[in-house]
């Protein structure tokens, strides 16, 4: 398949097993542009420090690649909750957080995907009726993760803090264009902030881009409340359960209920270039395929 190139870097989320220089190696393999990695077992707290040998390795490696720093997008450890109720845990996530950019620093990358948080409050079914006080809880939730990641930003250097939203599954906060837009404004650093728009948590959340009128909708919206200059990365995904259902599944693209013409429209939108383009589909052998494919949409 011919592959028409144009200011977009497609890539997907490869592994780090062995050393996070494999990362980079697992991303060559499969024509990658991009690339996200956990730079840390993303399933446990502590992690030991990257070595000399691992940075020289990692380094070595990326500059014969040919990728560059700001189209890789680390993800964090999904045991952080920014927002956790419980002051110790919050503490633990915090200093953990802190301690995941200083490993971005580290490593050269500019960026560090994370999401927001959630509030665990159990809410009976009569209590989720009542939008004032869900909008209270919330809203002490995202105050309580802007103070997060400005205790991060102030006690760290040079990496960004790359919000992702969610599906809105269980109390998880930031499937809401305005809860990404509300802890935007409280950040000190707003040099230090974006976002990374996940297209299957943004369309089971409820924000359709499966035709042109809804697509230019969406994100005419997204640039009101949030504005394009702080989109930062992409997380490219088909769904597997439908509009609003607040369920994050991923699908293969073109196999889920987002289909095809979504991702042709993302692969042609301005807001989306120089920005890194992640596939965290579900069947990682067609991950070649799948970014070929969305090269070939460049018009």
């Amino acid at each position: 398949m011919a592959i028409k190139i144009n200011n977009k870097f497609v890539g997907a989320h490869t592994s780090a097993s062995g050393g996070v220089f494999n990362a980079i190696l697992n991303a060559q393999e499969i024509g990658a542009k991009a690339f996200a990695l956990f730079t840390k077992n993303q399933k446990r707290w502590d992690a030991k420090p990257l070595d000399a040998k691992t940075l020289d390795t990692w380094f070595n490696t990326l500059e014969k690649s040919g990728i560059q720093a700001k189209h890789i997008l680390p993800h964090d450890s999904y045991l952080i909750n920014l927002g956790n109720p419980d002051e110790q845990k919050l503490i633990k996530s915090r200093m953990a957080f802190i301690d995941e950019l200083e490993r971005c620093d580290i490593l050269g990358l500019d960026k560090l995907n994370f999401h927001p948080g959630s509030h665990l409050v159990k809410l009976s079914v009569k209590d989720k009726k009542d939008t004032e006080l869900v909008t209270k809880i919330e809203n002490n939730c995202l105050d309580l993760i802007a103070e997060s990641i400005n205790i991060a930003l102030d006690k760290t250097k040079n990496v960004k803090a790359v919000m992702e939203n969610t599906a809105g599954q269980g109390t998880n906060l930031g499937y809401k264009f305005e809860h990404l837009a509300y802890i935007i404004d409280k950040i000190e650093d707003k040099s230090r902030i974006g976002v990374c728009i996940d297209t299957c948590h943004m369309f089971t959340a409820g924000y359709d881009i499966r035709t042109r009128e809804t697509y230019d909708e969406t994100w005419g919206n997204f640039d009101e409340l949030i504005g394009s200059k702080y989109l930062m990365g992409m997380h490219i995904n088909d769904s597997k359960p439908s509009l609003g259902s607040r369920v994050d599944r991923h699908h293969s693209l073109g196999k889920g209920e987002i289909g095809l013409d979504a991702f042709r429209f993302i692969m042609n939108d301005e807001r989306m270039d120089d920005i890194p383009l992640i596939l965290e589909t579900i069947d990682s052998s067609i991950w070649k395929q799948e970014i070929e494919l969305l090269y070939s949409f460049v018009k």
